[in-house]
This record gives structure tokens, C-alpha cells and sequence, in this order.
């Protein structure tokens, strides 16, 4: 007698979400980019072979052959991808340019999220052949909301728009085969704001609209009516439109904080520590990690995938 279908997806890539560093120019007042550490602990990021090693493991743990890998009695995937994230990653540029050009040996695909506003460094121009998807955090196109927000430098600069601009067409000059993306955090600041002018010059390949997540502080939230009314101006952009709201981020993510640890945010953060954190992957290996922290895989699948039908053996 055949055992009974089962529904499972099949995504192209599987991303783990590496966020190297908490530091950053920048100083965006909904900022989630600050984890619970001990005295003295230092990014993972700045030690090479310690770095080299979580790469390894990763990689054999969450690649597509690993046929026991947890995941896969959910999801398939065809690719493997390293999303690196911070704070701001080309404020260690050296560092980061090793990481890419090493996990891309290893196998992964590549994707970097930063500010932009040190895209002009050469480690960073030199990295950009080496990935498939530039993410740009833009949450603004007036000077003014922007450093109401803090993004805005310790010189009081914001991102100049006619040079990010420049900067994303170099880009693509330089690797055809590059993705942009645009990231959007929707807060009391912007939540007015038209971006349609903005996002028709950048031309990204995809327009990421998130919700402010309360994880430190509520003082930029925005309401039910608000979020809906952003997301319905920008409609007519859907080619390139995405939007997640605070229930489909929470545990859909597959995130690393800078000390080599899975971390999730809590449903209702109480206390100083919004975060659940594992051991440290290098401590008790992936597969430890992993399972001391809650990932909702069926709504990770559901944002790349819809589920085909299989019949168990």
C-alpha cells in the first residue's frame, strides 16, 4: 500500500544570512543590528581561521547534496547562498573581500547588504564579480528623513542618489550578471513618502519593502493602516515589488550573528534581549546550532516556492 502524498517544495536557493559585524556608519534608529555578547568578544569575521572553518561548515551542512539536512523534508534547493549582512560589511573591506572570494570556492553563491556609501572602495569594486545579488539598504530619497532616520555618517553626510546611482551602473558594468536589490524599512519617518520616481531611476531588479520590527524600540512603528497604505501607493511597481510584513519575517530567516551563533527573534521580546541565540556554531557544529533555535521552514519555502505534490516511497 503507497504511503500518502506529501507536499513539498522545490526553491532555487537555500540563504544563510551571515551578519559579520554590528558596526557601522550609520546609526538608523530601528536598527536590529546589536546582539548580546561578553566582554571582549570580537566579530568572527576579523579571525581568518576561525572565519574559514564556519564557512567549511556551513557549506556541508546546508548543501544541496546533504540529503540529511532536516530541511530537505520540506524544501529541495538547487543553490546554495551566503547573504552577507551587518551593520555595515565594507567597514572592514579586507576581511569581507576574504570571506567572498572563500565561500564562493567553496561553493556559495554570494550576496552582499550594505548602505552604500562605501561602494567606492576598491575591495569592494574587486568583490563585486564575485556575486549574484547587491543589496543596497535605501529607506529614503529626501536628505532630510533620511537623518531623521540616521542614515547619516558621523560628518553628516547622507547617500548622495546622482552617486549611488553611478555606483549601481558601474556595478552592473561590471558583473551583467548582478541582481540589485533595493531593501525598504517602512517607519514613521518615510511611511508618507512616494518612491516611485526613485525606484524607476535605480531600475532595481527587485524593490524589498519590510515593516519597521519593534525589536529594540517602537518609537518608529508605524500602524496596520499605515504599512497597507506605503505598500498600495507603490502597487503599480509590482514587477519588482516585494513586501514582508512583521509575521512573515519572524523565523523565516536563517541568520548568524557575528559571533558564529543562529539567532532568532522572539514573538514577544521581553527584557533587554529581543534575541533566542544557539551555542556557538564552531562549539557544538551546525547541526547542534541549528537545532536550538526555531525556523519555520514551510514559510521560508513559501516566499520562493509554490509546493509540488510528491509521493512518498
Amino acid at each position: 500500500m503507497q504511503n500518502p502524498e506529501r507536499r513539498k517544495h522545490r526553491i532555487e536557493e537555500l540563504v544563510v544570512n551571515w551578519h559579520i559585524t554590528e558596526a557601522c556608519n550609520y546609526a538608523c534608529r530601528y536598527c536590529y543590528s546589536a546582539w548580546v555578547r561578553e566582554c571582549r568578544q570580537g566579530d568572527l569575521v576579523q579571525n581568518p581561521k576561525d572565519s574559514l572553518q564556519l564557512l567549511q561548515d556551513l557549506y556541508q551542512f546546508f548543501r544541496p547534496t546533504n540529503s540529511t539536512n532536516p530541511l530537505h523534508s520540506v524544501f529541495d534547493w538547487k543553490k546554495l547562498r551566503l547573504s552577507l549582512a551587518g551593520g555595515e560589511t565594507l567597514l572592514y573591506p579586507g576581511h569581507t573581500k576574504r570571506i567572498v572570494h572563500e565561500a564562493k570556492n567553496l561553493g556559495f553563491n554570494l550576496s552582499l547588504i550594505t548602505n552604500a556609501s562605501l561602494l567606492d572602495n576598491p575591495e569592494a569594486t574587486d568583490m563585486i564579480n564575485s556575486l549574484s545579488m547587491l543589496g543596497i539598504s535605501l529607506d529614503s530619497a529626501n536628505p532630510q528623513t533620511n537623518r531623521l532616520i540616521g542614515r547619516v555618517n558621523t560628518s553628516n553626510q547622507v547617500i548622495d542618489l546622482d552617486d549611488l546611482s553611478t555606483k549601481i551602473n558601474q556595478a552592473r558594468a561590471t558583473n551583467p550578471n548582478l541582481v540589485i536589490k533595493i531593501n525598504t524599512v517602512v517607519n514613521k519617518y518615510n511611511t508618507d513618502e512616494d518612491l516611485t520616481e526613485l525606484i524607476e531611476r535605480l531600475q532595481p531588479d527587485k524593490w524589498k519593502v519590510l515593516r519597521v520590527l519593534p525589536i529594540i524600540s517602537d518609537d518608529l512603528a508605524v500602524s496596520d493602516l499605515q504599512f497597507h497604505s506605503f505598500t498600495e501607493r507603490h502597487q503599480h511597481l509590482g514587477k519588482v515589488l516585494s513586501v514582508e510584513d512583521n509575521q512573515d519575517m519572524t523565523e523565516s530567516y536563517l541568520m548568524i550573528d557575528p559571533l558564529g551563533r543562529f539567532f532568532q527573534n522572539q514573538h514577544n521580546p521581553t527584557g533587554a534581549t529581543p534575541y533566542i541565540y544557539s551555542k556557538p556554531i564552531l562549539q557544538v557544529g551546525v547541526e547542534t546550532a541549528f537545532n536550538q533555535i526555531n525556523f519555520d521552514a514551510e514559510k521560508f519555502a513559501g516566499r520562493y516556492s509554490k509546493p509540488t505534490v510528491e509521493v512518498a516511497a
